[in-house]
């Protein structure tokens, strides 16, 4: 228990808070226009005006509950306190006040481990002074308690949701790269193999063909050179020391298989533009799993689809991939986050330099365009 309570304590901030500056700037018009609506519709509520305007200076705090979430709990606490003793022992009566539970929900969401514990500590210590300064039942008492416990409960939810969510997209991220390693290391092992060959060669005819022997020289220090380039591309690579598969790595020479006719769903049509004959064995490599990947989704999520179109441009600097289907996207698809399946098509490319997009094209179907460069990044 004490190891638990101090690894909750020094759990650091969820990454990347979302900065959505339009959206709040929404959010706090709305509630300040509820407040105005509310104050004018009820003349019997006390310290109309006053209390219109501090609804108005809590809302406008409240879109900087992900970035300072204890501050912004301590001086909606701090706040109300003082204006419940100013007052008399009178609280606030807007009803639009209950949207201030989103503060609880954003310090445990978006806080520290010890702002969570810290903040969570002051909001229901808050809540249990208010409800004894206005004690009118156990029926109240209970309420109060539940739904400032809900709007905790619920924080904690959805960080725990998205750090399990974190954990499985590093996973995949790091499967990918695994996957990555593998192909660079059969490409790797080629070129030295080819090294070796034309070593061995050399040293065969060195004695009565010297010109050989030095053409095998200037073949072994161009091999060496791709082989070089070729391995910094594995920087930042993880690999586990699992068995290789030795099969042939696939490339772009291979992306008729996608298109075999025996193959269940729709059809594959494989075009392929310009010269892929130089392309470096991990560009192709590369090329064809975010082709399979691609042609994968659209067969599993493309519903009514008839045709899957897979095109690959080569030029001087780059080679592009560009997979479309005709399909209706599924349920979810349209806006939904990217699946792991697309992640790890966005690490492969990312690593070799390149860019990898997938989405809805206009109208209709699904695409994935992807552009890497043709050195291997």
């Amino acid at each position: 228990m004490p190891a638990l309570l101090r690894s909750l304590w020094d759990e650091p901030r969820p990454p990347r808070p979302p900065v959505h500056a339009a959206r709040d700037c929404v959010l706090v018009g709305a509630l300040i226009i509820a407040a105005v609506i509310e104050a004018a519709l009820r003349p019997e509520l006390p310290w109309r005006v006053a209390s219109v305007l501090l609804a108005a200076a809590w809302f406008a705090a409240l879109p900087w509950r992900r970035h300072r979430p204890l501050l912004v709990a301590v001086a909606t606490i701090g706040v109300c306190a003082a204006v419940t003793v100013l007052t008399g022992g009178e609280a606030p009566q807007l009803s639009t006040l209950v949207a201030l539970l989103i503060v609880p929900y954003a310090v445990v969401r978006w806080g520290s481990g010890r702002e969570a514990v810290l903040g969570s500590a002051l909001l229901l210590v808050a809540a249990g002074a208010a409800i004894w300064a206005s004690y009118t039942g156990p029926g109240d008492a209970v309420g109060g308690f539940a739904v400032m416990s809900a709007a905790l409960t619920l924080g904690a939810a959805v960080r725990y949701r998205a750090r399990a969510r974190h954990r499985e997209l590093d996973q995949v991220k790091l499967l990918e790269r695994e996957a990555l390693a593998r192909d660079l290391h059969d490409t790797v092992a080629h070129h030295v193999s080819a090294i070796a060959i034309r070593a061995q060669a050399g040293l065969a005819t060195s004695v009565r063909d010297p010109a050989a022997a030095a053409d095998a020289l200037r073949v072994i220090e161009a091999e060496a050179s791709r082989t070089l380039a070729e391995m910094r591309a594995m920087v930042r690579v993880l690999r586990r020391g699992e068995p290789v598969d030795l099969a042939p790595t696939a490339g772009i020479a291979d992306l008729d298989r996608l298109a075999s006719p025996d193959r269940e769903g729709p059809a594959v049509a494989v075009e392929v533009v310009g010269d892929v004959g130089g392309v470096p064995e991990p560009v192709g490599a590369a090329i064809y799993r975010l082709a399979q990947e691609s042609v994968t989704n659209a067969r599993r999520h493309a519903r009514h689809a008839t045709r899957i179109e897979v095109r690959v441009t080569a030029d001087d600097t780059a080679v592009r991939l560009r997979v479309s289907d005709d399909g209706e996207a599924a349920g979810g698809r349209d806006g939904a986050p990217p699946g792991f399946g697309v992640v790890g098509m966005i690490e492969r490319a990312t690593l070799l330099g390149g860019t990898c997009e997938a989405g809805p094209a206009p109208g209709r179907g699904w695409t994935v365009t992807a552009v890497l460069p043709r050195a291997g990044g």
